[in-house]
């Protein structure tokens, strides 16, 4: 007597069987009855330095899983600031001129190295940044990238906003203290001797971008109108007054981040498929695309020591 090869009972055939119910023997067949758990993975860990020395290891900093933020006694607002790093667009739009969210550029909810991790963030500022010549705290950081990245206007400080914000960033931190830091690097680096040429990088951004930016550096939207993909150039992107506008600054982005989901190792599909060359030949190209201007532009960097590749 032939049996078939899922041993089904006698005078029934598996042609006979509905579809969904076949799909359905098929897996129980194929999974013996196992019952698989989840599999396990070490939390990411980094170093600990201190400021002064960041060769002297001196302990370990365990990225957070998102559910511990429920044992802290201002969860809400911690979760509140995580959606609005997310959801700039959605959830500020009177803030947030571009298409852009926060998290557009802060890859994997600022957890991510190379990736502009918000990991440092809380402790790092203040400080006395280059472009404005003057100390700058954390908000006025987060009020800076409003107003360029975004292209739109800055939060009040002691808003509900701009205070679940920086909750988050400091729960990120762990309570490192603040004459220590993690050791993550916010960037890497290309070799800014090269010559970017946007002939060649319109061609890289063709073929290596334009699946998810757009033919025409628009970027993409979901169903809803909610961004997916950021627009890389067009009054939807980011103002000439961005990091991101700058050729070098925005290679070394897209050297190690773009294009998203080649890599298999890590949290994030990190980048690292073009040289330093082809980065910069394409950022070349996207970066003097038409976008929007930045007024205060006129303000920065007044104590000299303008970048090569700033765009004004």
């Amino acid at each position: 007597m032939n049996k078939s090869l899922l041993n089904l009972p006698a005078g029934i055939s598996a042609y006979r069987l509905p579809l969904t119910l076949l799909a359905a023997v098929c897996a129980f067949a194929i999974s013996g009855c196992d019952n698989p758990k989840p599999t396990e993975r070490n939390a990411t860990e980094f170093d600990l330095v201190t400021t002064d020395d960041a060769n002297e290891d001196i302990g370990t900093y365990i990225l957070p899983q998102d559910t511990s933020i429920l044992k802290e006694p201002n969860a809400d607002q911690i979760f509140y600031g995580k959606r609005l790093l997310n959801e700039t667009k959605r959830l500020l739009p009177d803030n947030v001129g571009a298409q852009m969210n926060c998290n557009s550029c802060h890859i994997s909810q600022g957890k991510i190295p190379l990736g502009d991790p918000y990991i440092n963030s809380h402790n790092f500022y203040p400080r006395v940044m280059p472009r404005s010549g003057k100390e700058v705290d954390l908000a006025g950081r987060v009020n800076g990238c409003f107003m360029r990245s975004m292209n739109g206007k800055p939060l009040p400080k002691d808003s509900d906003e701009m205070q679940a914000i920086l909750a988050y960033m400091e729960w990120l931190s762990q309570n490192v203290p603040k004459n220590q830091k993690v050791a993550i690097k916010n960037a890497g680096s290309v070799d800014e001797s090269l010559v970017g040429d946007p002939v060649r990088g319109e061609v890289i951004y063709q073929v290596q971008c334009a699946t998810c930016h757009g033919n025409n550096g628009e970027g993409i939207k979901d169903s809803r109108g909610d961004i997916v993909f950021p627009p890389l150039w067009g009054d939807e992107s980011f103002n000439i007054g961005a990091g991101m506008a700058r050729t070098y600054k925005a290679a070394a982005f897209v050297k190690y981040n773009m294009p998203m989901g080649i890599q298999t190792k890590g949290l994030w599909g990190h980048g690292n498929v073009l040289s330093d060359q082809d980065a910069i030949d394409v950022s070349e190209f996207f970066t003097h695309k038409p976008r929007p201007d930045f007024p205060g532009k006129v303000n920065d960097w007044p104590n000299g020591n303008k970048p090569k590749d700033a765009r004004y």
